[in-house]
């Protein structure tokens, strides 16, 4: 993809954990047509159920679902997770990378980590949300993502399955929107809209 185009993506990632999984469901069930974005899915998820999510994601859309792999290529209109047991980082504007260090908040992947990462590649076209979990992963992360310039959603706590993981990046930043699960996918179609 030329250096321009890559200019004009949209990076939304979306984090989550325990309780999270029937929102990230129903957001990639109600995402918009996206051939500008790029959409980075980070689920805590044991090992052993690697291929699972994939399938549940890849019947609930259009677009096309892959499990991220070392030094993969960035591309646009599709949806990509982290594998289990690896940190996922942007090695550069148009390369994933995985990595198999420390785990951060008993965490692999962690949230804060591609968060991070994505907020450091990517600044303000950045669309951070983080959702339903019951540790403080994913706080700092989108902290760094609002410090770069880009936009921040957390699920509502009290709407979440478990409010632990949303309230403490509240209780650390400023967001842009706390909104119910529900109505996420109405907000992310107007970010998304290409003028």
């Amino acid at each position: 993809m030329a250096e321009n185009a890559l200019n004009q993506l949209r990076y939304l990632v979306i984090g989550g954990s325990a309780g999270s999984l029937e929102v990230i469901l129903d957001l990639v069930t109600h995402l918009p047509a996206l051939p500008h974005a790029v959409v980075i899915l980070v689920v805590h998820r044991k090992k052993d159920n690697d291929s699972i999510l994939v399938d549940l994601l890849s019947y609930r859309t259009k677009l096309p679902v892959r499990e991220v792999e070392d030094k993969e290529t960035i591309s646009p209109d599709t949806i990509y997770l982290a594998p289990p047991d690896y940190h996922l980082l942007i090695e550069r504007a148009d390369l994933f990378s995985l990595d198999i260090s420390e785990k951060v908040h008993f965490s692999r992947p962690s949230i804060d980590v591609t968060f991070e990462s994505v907020a450091e590649a990517f600044g303000d076209r950045v669309i951070g949300i983080l959702l339903s979990g019951a540790n403080a992963d994913g706080a700092v992360g989108m902290a760094k993502i609002r410090k770069a310039g880009g936009y921040t959603i957390v699920q509502d706590p009290a709407t979440a399955d478990v409010g632990y993981m949303p309230q403490q990046a509240l209780d650390l930043t400023p967001v842009d929107s706390i909104l119910p699960a529900a109505e996420i996918p109405g907000l992310l179609e107007k970010l998304l809209r290409i003028q």
